[in-house]
């Protein structure tokens, strides 16, 4: 599967988004951005020291990810952003128009085990609970997926790849 779409790998923290999303850029051929790399200093900060982010501190976070999927534009690229609320995705779109979303799901308990177990990482578990509060789901009216997370990666972006096929042109 071939995609000129830039794909963003969705959903709360311990999802597996930085798992799933280079190996689906691989299955498409496409480049990956890692969205943590786009925080300013200060969310990391805050994030670190266990305080969520308002949505005034996700505005320069969303609009970094959003020129560099606005760059790959008819070319493709595949990039993970929590992108937990509508408005955010919005954003996105607003940015880059052809932009999919690929919505890591899953249970709960397998999250927060997924967290506990990386290595690491600036968010804490202690943040998935405001994760959970702040999601919401793709709508309908939204273009994307949603790919439960159950399994080895390989299985969930070959369920992830199988979903995005309703995208090719």
């Amino acid at each position: 599967m071939s995609t000129p779409h830039v794909v963003v790998v969705m959903g709360v923290a311990g999802t597996g988004k930085t798992t799933i999303g280079p190996l689906l850029a691989d299955a498409l051929g496409v480049p990956y951005a890692e969205g943590d790399d786009f925080h300013p200093a200060d969310n990391i900060a805050k994030m670190t020291a266990g305080v969520p982010l308002d949505d005034a501190d996700r505005e320069p976070w969303l609009d970094a990810i959003g020129r560099w999927a606005h760059g790959r534009a008819g070319l493709g690229g595949v990039v993970s952003s929590s992108a937990l609320k509508r408005i955010y995705r919005d954003r996105l779109r607003a940015a880059a128009p052809d932009a999919v979303f690929l919505h890591l799901t899953g249970d709960r308990a397998l999250i927060e085990q997924r967290m506990a177990e990386r290595k690491g990482h600036f968010m804490p578990t202690a943040l998935l609970d405001s994760q959970f509060a702040t999601l919401q789901s793709l709508q309908e009216d939204e273009p994307g997926v949603a790919v439960d997370v159950t399994g080895s990666p390989e299985e969930i972006t070959e369920r992830a790849v199988a979903a995005l096929r309703r995208f090719e042109n």
